[in-house]
């Protein structure tokens, strides 16, 4: 059995047996040490690190956590399917309840499968849109996961490009295309040499534009049905946040296919794949294969079940707007005041922070760290955040920022 010096911290030890120090990059802390190194404990909208220190969180694990920390219904739900058996041999019926809930609050979903990721999820959209259009070219427009980042220039984080993905052979690198967003011009030209290969565009909103982004989803819907492609909405994000159809509900465009996951079990994993009934004919006869010993485990689609019941029966997006409102005037309202260059941008239930010098926004998230705020570049709000709680979290940026040189 390994052991530690228990005087090393835990930053220290996970670098010393995990590449990165975490399995997740974005999860990994580089503030240190007013950033915790660690959260032990989350309850509502607060986390507490291994030193006993709270935080009024803003990151809700980069997006899952639509309903709180430990919610009552959703510890429940799984307290309950966990006396029961995680995993069988043959499918629960919370499988298809949960897919029936889902294909009835999900506008557009007349089918609807399971998966643990979003990356995986994502690279069954494209599998299926390959094998449906009989074309082998994708087009990819944000960041749409790891595993699907293989284009040169590809996002292969949120916030990275790479010019050449090391690990990906040139020659699928090159049946696949990143574009920028709203990037109308490369898309023509892309279509104009490559229109009868492209079998499927695949778009992640880009969070700080998402207020008028309607026009650019309409513009993608025309030039794939133009062309006889396929278009797929990333919508682990937005689903169940922005609207709980996501952009599709909110801007009215349907796609062929879509990929859901983030808000969808409160922090469990689980990622839906899903779309028009006629995009999964080749499932059902056998032609294209997609499977996944764990992809009915059945805590998660417990979860499933409990939130997505909450989003039925109460007006959940609804209370993330207002919350969500709250907190970008406020935070706006302080940067304004304090003079300080930078800005939390887009729709407020996943606005993002913008600023010309880079250097800005790690001195504001280290000193809001400090005060007890944890932040990330995309902010989230969940559920469980009440008025007095965006209160205290303003005041506290304030006074931070207030004493930044």
């Amino acid at each position: 059995m390994t052991t530690t010096n228990p005087a090393e911290s835990w930053r220290e030890r996970a670098l010393a047996v995990m590449p990165v120090g975490s399995s997740t990059n974005s999860k990994a802390p580089t503030l240190l040490p007013e950033e915790p190194e660690v959260i032990v404990r989350g309850l509502g909208c607060r986390v507490w690190d291994d030193r006993g220190r709270e935080f009024i969180d803003f990151r809700n694990a980069l997006g899952p956590v639509t309903l709180g920390y430990a919610d009552a219904a959703v510890n429940a739900a799984i307290t309950e399917q966990l006396a029961d058996g995680v995993l069988f041999g043959h499918p629960h019926p919370l499988e298809t309840i949960a897919a029936e809930l889902f294909c009835d609050l999900v506008p557009g979903a007349e089918v609807a499968r399971f998966l643990k990721t979003g990356g995986e999820a994502l690279a069954a959209v494209i599998r299926i849109a390959r094998a449906r259009t009989g074309r082998d070219r994708v087009v990819q427009i944000g960041y749409n996961g790891w595993l699907n980042s293989v284009a040169a220039g590809a996002r292969v984080l949120p916030g990275a490009h790479a010019d050449a993905v090391p690990g990906v052979p040139t020659a699928v690198a090159a049946l696949h295309h990143q574009v920028a967003w709203d990037d109308r011009n490369t898309l023509s030209a892309l279509f104009r040499e490559h229109g009868s290969d492209i079998a499927v565009v695949l778009v992640a909103a880009d969070y700080p534009s998402l207020p008028d982004a309607a026009g650019f989803y309409a513009y993608l819907r025309e030039i794939t049905t133009q062309h006889g492609a396929l278009l797929a909405f990333d919508e682990m994000v937005t689903g169940f946040r922005i609207a709980v159809g996501g952009v599709a509900e909110r801007f009215g465009i349907a796609p062929d296919l879509a990929v859901f996951g983030k808000g969808i079990a409160n922090g469990m994993p689980l990622a839906v794949y899903c779309g028009r009934r006629e995009m999964f004919a080749s499932l059902d006869r056998g032609e294209v294969v997609i499977s996944s010993t764990y992809a009915g485990e059945t805590l998660s689609l417990a979860a499933a079940v409990a939130v997505m019941t909450a989003y039925r029966d109460e007006d959940v997006v609804g209370r993330l707007h207002r919350t969500g409102r709250r907190l970008q005037a406020g935070v706006n309202e302080i940067l304004s005041r304090r003079s300080i260059p930078a800005r939390l941008t887009g729709l407020e239930v996943c606005p993002q922070f913008v600023a010309e010098d880079a250097s800005v926004l790690p001195r504001l998230f280290r000193a809001a760290f400090a005060a007890g705020v944890s932040l990330y570049s995309v902010v989230y709000v969940n559920r469980a955040h009440t008025d007095a709680d965006i209160d205290e979290a303003l005041r506290r940026l304030d006074h931070a920022w207030g004493a930044l040189p």
